[in-house]
């Protein structure tokens, strides 16, 4: 058996160069991206300097109108530089971003779509719908928006620093000063509210997976009078996430109060050092402005840095979970090399098979049975006896823990699994249809099949009448599952989609149970249709639909207790005969209460 096993969390850096990775897939795109980023530093640095430049030439009496006006239109050409470079590199990233985000999209939808039925044992399907939504989402803020943006600022800040030391070193010193003290106390607030957004990110996945669950059960919670604990449950954590976000926003606020602090004392430092320099004649008058400009130049990324600490932070936390599910073991390998299933003939063979979801637990005991080619074979037993379970692993959702399955005298491990589970059908108790047409669901498990074999699919189900007096007939589309259908109707649908895929063998794990009796009829004659020459396997509570079985294994504690026939497990006056009777007697009770 598949042990399933969990990936473990990597830290913020290696999901951030996970995250990466994705970009750099498009290497020319990418490095051309950066390089035209660096154009775009480059240029923004040069405009300080040109200031500077500017205000020397003026203060200078050797300064000729000519020379002012050249460098006007330099300063002219090196704005308009500026703002093509930006534009073209957002729409680069904008591309490349999106890419990513498909990439990783496509990646973990297909990873989950791929995953074997113990994985989703394991998860609520609301914390799965988080990772696909709000996960990505952050992630997706953080590709388009911040990634950009922590980048051009890191590459600004070290271009603007070199111009600084080419035009005066002491200068840069004095402005260093106060960003060292700035990153200080800047980083520890950004520390502060990135394990809070870290936190507030976690519970709003919790939230979001609570919130869906009880939304696609809302029938069971108002049937049960349960909204009322669920609202005060969705309260408390709706608090501690209103919590986590105040701590987190109040340090990112404070982040942008101590930048502008620092700036203007940047600012006044230079005024007042600098200012003493050029009287001294130390240094010029247009050092002194370009590093006035220098000094919005370097807070304005640095202050960017920090402020997108938080969605760096979310975007790490939600990457990590999405990574930590496309790095876990949740699929069912084929073996190497292993050969498509032959079409089936259904001749299965259970070999002393033992199994368990979860080690040590055995939840199905010595199990061995053969059903010939066009049997019908009965499974009963109480609730959680291991009926299900049994059909689980013939179709090999899950691996056994020791035996052997063996259909047509080919063992289900050791042949490609999607082409054996594609010629077993199953007719559930719930039957499941998507939101499409009807044609469309009939066809859902063979797609190149004619409306002519859907529609006599339909009939021969008994589902035919009822599907054209709808709006559209075959083309009506099925809203939620098909809500607006009854049960009984939902059921005749899957039954003939069954059909449609006409396949070797059929499962039916009570498929009657939740229809009335006049509609058990007709959805009866409809599975007697299907099971036509097709070796059929029936899970049943209901011990009349299965009378008729070739063969019934009577199922208690994951193991086979008895086997026989009906008649010939009533002669037994065993297990199956306690069952059947306690059952005939409630139908006698009800006649005689007039029920």
């Amino acid at each position: 058996m598949s042990n399933n096993k969990e990936a473990k969390p990597q830290g913020m850096m290696t999901n951030l160069r996970r995250l990466l990775g994705y970009l750099t897939r498009y290497k020319v795109r990418f490095t051309l991206m950066i390089a035209i980023m660096l154009g775009y530093s480059i240029m923004l640095a040069i405009i300080p300097t040109i200031s500077g430049v500017i205000m020397t030439t003026l203060s200078e009496s050797s300064g000729s109108l000519a020379e002012y006006q050249n460098i006007i239109i330099v300063l002219v050409v090196v704005v308009l530089l500026f703002w093509v470079f930006g534009n073209i590199s957002q729409r680069l990233l904008a591309g490349i971003a999106q890419k990513a985000l498909y990439n990783l999209r496509t990646e973990l939808f297909s990873k989950i779509q791929k995953s074997s039925l113990n994985f989703f044992d394991k998860r609520p399907i609301g914390e799965l719908m988080s990772n696909v939504t709000n996960d990505l989402d952050v992630v997706d803020q953080f590709l388009s928006v911040s990634f950009m943006t922590v980048i051009q600022a890191i590459i600004t800040v070290a271009i603007a620093t070199i111009f600084m030391i080419l035009i005066n070193p002491y200068f840069t010193i004095l402005t260093y000063i106060t960003i060292l003290g700035m990153l200080a106390i800047s980083g520890l607030l950004a520390r502060i509210a990135g394990e809070a957004f870290g936190l507030l990110q976690e519970q709003m996945a919790e939230i979001n997976g609570y919130a869906e669950e009880r939304m696609s059960g809302q029938k069971t919670v108002v049937a049960s009078n349960q909204q009322w604990p669920f609202i005060q449950k969705f309260d408390k954590m709706s608090q501690k996430a209103d919590e986590f976000g105040e701590k987190a926003q109040l340090s990112s606020m404070a982040n942008t109060a101590v930048a502008l602090v620092f700036q203007n004392l940047q600012n006044i430092i230079i005024f007042v050092v600098g200012g003493y320099l050029v009287l001294q004649q130390q240094a010029a008058f247009g050092d002194l402005v370009a590093f006035i400009g220098f000094s919005s130049v370097l807070m304005a990324p640095l202050t960017q840095i920090f402020a997108f600490y938080n969605q760096i932070i979310s975007a790490s936390v939600g990457a990590g979970r999405v990574f930590q599910i496309m790095d876990e073991e949740t699929e069912l390998p084929d073996r190497e090399d292993a050969p498509p299933m032959p079409p089936v003939k259904g001749h299965v063979e259970f070999d002393d098979v033992d199994f368990s979801y979860v080690p040590g637990h055995k939840i199905l005991k010595n199990n061995s049975f053969t059903a010939n080619p066009g049997q019908i074979i009965g499974l009963c037993g109480p609730t959680g006896a291991g009926k299900s379970t049994i059909m689980n692993i013939l179709t090999r959702y899950y691996d056994i823990d020791s035996g052997e399955i063996r259909v047509d005298d080919h063992r289900v491990d050791e042949v490609q699994q999607n082409t054996l589970r594609i010629q077993i059908a199953q007719v559930l108790q719930e039957p499941f249809l998507f939101t499409d047409t009807i044609m469309n669901n009939l066809r859902y498990a063979r797609e190149r099949a004619t409306e002519e074999e859907c529609i006599h699919a339909a009939k021969q189900a008994n589902a035919h009448d009822f599907i054209m007096r709808q709006p559209e007939g075959y083309d009506t589309i099925l809203r939620a599952g098909g809500a607006d259908l009854s049960q009984g109707q939902r059921q005749m649908l899957t039954i003939a989609r069954a059909m449609v895929a006409d396949p070797g063998m059929l499962i039916l794990d009570e498929a009657t149970s939740n229809v009335d009796t006049r509609t058990e009829k007709l959805i009866q004659e409809g599975l007697l249709k299907l099971q036509e020459g097709k070796t059929s396997f029936i899970i049943a509570h209901r011990l009349s639909t299965i009378q008729n079985s070739d063969q019934i294994l009577v199922i208690n504690d994951g193991e086979i207790i008895e086997r026989g026939t009906h008649q010939e497990l009533l002669d037994m006056k065993g297990f199956y005969y306690n069952l059947y009777m306690s059952q005939f007697r409630g139908k006698i009770d009800d006649v005689i209460a007039g029920k």
